[in-house]
């Protein structure tokens, strides 16, 4: 049917076109024939142009829906990125606080260590202390000794070997 339409439009072209006589306007027949053109080109390229046109919004509106998509995808992700931001400042601030108590722990720990230590070393100061005053005394002893056995022999008495034992201790 399309054949046929088609050549009988062909033919009516070749039928009304014809050169302008004498003074006679030919206004009809190239409007017919500019009508048969139109008709023509819009059978010939009517379907191409709305399938090509189709096609193209088809293709605009997937991309559109891919974009949106996307989209979507990107504002998931940056939900997830903010929840996993918000799960790192906690776990921070639960992590400092838990540093402070540690080392306020630890804190402690080494200032009893000190005073403990401070505690020790003024025992051992004292109990060195003592020592050296029982050495001090017994040398002191042993010197007096010595020198009374030296002036025992001179006669000394008794009463004044403890005198000079008390003034040497004292």
């Amino acid at each position: 049917m399309r054949n046929i339409l088609v050549l009988l439009l062909i033919a009516s072209t070749y039928a009304f076109a014809s050169e302008a006589g004498d003074g006679e306007s030919d206004i009809v027949q190239r409007t017919v024939n500019f009508l048969l053109f139109a008709g023509l080109i819009w059978y010939l390229v009517a379907q191409p142009v709305k399938n090509f046109f189709a096609s193209r919004s088809n293709a605009v509106a997937e991309e559109l829906n891919r974009v949106q998509e996307k989209l979507q995808e990107s504002i998931a992700m940056k939900k997830e990125a903010l929840a996993k931001i918000s799960e790192a400042e906690k776990f921070a601030e639960e992590l400092a606080v838990a540093s402070k108590k540690e080392n306020k722990v630890l804190n402690d720990k080494i200032m009893s260590q000190c005073e403990a230590d401070l505690e020790f070393l003024a025992k051992q100061q004292e109990i060195k202390k003592e020592f050296e005053t029982r050495t001090m005394v017994r040398n002191v002893v042993e010197k007096v000794v010595a020198e009374t056995l030296e002036q025992s022999a001179d006669a000394f008495d008794r009463e004044a070997m403890a005198s000079v034992i008390i003034k040497k201790v004292a």
